[in-house]
């Protein structure tokens, strides 16, 4: 019998029950011919059968499930080691198939408990949060060491980088956020006229300007587009220099990563976010001032003797909340920048979590100092 020859079945009856002869080969590569001669068969489960494989050459799990399906459950199970052709090899692979047949694995299906699905996935949720909450905390630590340990060394001040980076976070920042928030100081005292109109009450639209954009406004509007502008381009800096490799060079010439690249962008965002904040507000007073004089007929001496009369507190309660913001800010886009993977992809995925996690707690923390404020009077 050739190894390309296929398998065949014989069926003969006789005085002691029904007699299987097998030839060829019972492989895959056969399966259909041996699907069109086993399904002219059909045995009785009453009838006994005498199995003959002597004559097989070569048998695989394909050639194996359609004699299974042929003889029947039962009949596989108790096949005796005395059948002619029958080696412990082919027996074992009969009664893997068997078993395999009579107790199928079942396909995942889809669970059907709503509820329990949304539990699980706020579960891992909270998990993923938790471990990147400690990650931050971690990066803090480390950052706020270095910075303790680099402090009283002046010749390991890296001013030329810090330099670079106020110019680039500050001073090219200037016109974006002048115009936003002139925009925005607009829109408010349009917004308080609207309503306040009504009322009788138009001359409280520049106390409503002067107090949202002293202690609310400048401050969060600045730190959300440093946010979406300087949080990006820091992990994507870094997370570039970790794809090309060059943050384990910086390390192998026992350089602190943390201390080159942190530290400045860090202090820079510091120093540049309050120096960006009194423009905020200085624009958005600029901006409800014209909204006053073109729509409300307050005359610029009047809107700036409302303007001066409002305490000086409320400015610096805004102010202090600023470099708050830029070290959140510069932390968690160096860290995203760290976390990122060799792939341009990585780098991609991070940045887009380095804003959105920026903003998401800049928002957080200023209302807990509002809620704070509030509370302590100021």
């Amino acid at each position: 019998m050739t190894a390309s020859a296929p398998g065949q079945v014989r069926q003969e009856a006789g005085p002691e029950g029904v007699a299987l002869i097998l030839t060829g080969n019972w492989t895959l590569l056969h399966y259909t011919a041996l699907s069109r001669s086993v399904g002219k068969l059909t045995l009785d489960n009453a009838t006994p059968v005498r199995l003959d494989l002597q004559g097989v050459g070569e048998m695989d799990s394909a050639g194996a499930t359609l004699l299974v399906r042929l003889l029947g459950a039962e009949r596989t199970q108790a096949l005796p080691e005395s059948v002619p052709g029958l080696t412990p090899e082919r027996r074992e692979l009969l009664l893997t198939v068997c078993d395999a047949l009579l107790h199928p694995v079942l396909g995942t299906r889809q669970n059907r408990y709503v509820f329990g699905d949304v539990t699980a996935r706020i579960g891992r949720a909270s998990l993923i949060i938790g471990r990147d909450l400690l990650t931050l905390l971690d990066f803090m630590g480390r950052t706020l060491l270095t910075f303790l340990r680099v402090l009283p060394r002046p010749r390991r001040w890296r001013l030329t980088p810090l330099v670079s980076h106020i110019e680039q976070i500050g001073f090219n920042a200037v016109p974006i956020v002048a115009l936003l928030t002139f925009l925005v100081g607009a829109v408010v005292a349009l917004l308080g006229a609207t309503v306040l109109v009504d009322l009788g009450l138009t001359i409280y639209t520049v106390d409503l300007v002067t107090y949202s954009f002293m202690r609310e406004f400048g401050v969060l509007l600045t730190a959300i587009m440093l946010a979406g502008r300087t949080a990006s381009a820091f992990t994507a800096q870094i997370g570039s220099m970790k794809a090309n490799e060059e943050l384990d060079a910086l390390r192998v010439q026992g350089l602190d990563p943390i201390e080159l690249l942190v530290l400045p962008r860090i202090l820079a965002l510091m120093v540049s976010l309050p120096l960006l904040t009194f423009i905020a507000v200085v624009s958005g007073l600029a901006g409800g001032g014209l909204v006053s004089l073109l729509s409300l007929d307050i005359s610029v001496s009047r809107y700036m003797e409302i303007v001066n009369a409002v305490p000086l507190q409320h400015f610096w309660v805004g102010l202090s909340k600023a470099p708050l913001f830029a070290f959140i800010i510069g932390l968690i886009g160096c860290l995203e920048g760290f976390k990122s993977g060799a792939s341009a992809e990585s780098v991609g995925l991070h940045t887009t979590s380095s804003v959105v996690q920026s903003i998401f707690i800049v928002i957080l923390l200023d209302a807990v100092a509002a809620l704070y404020f509030m509370e302590a009077g100021w």
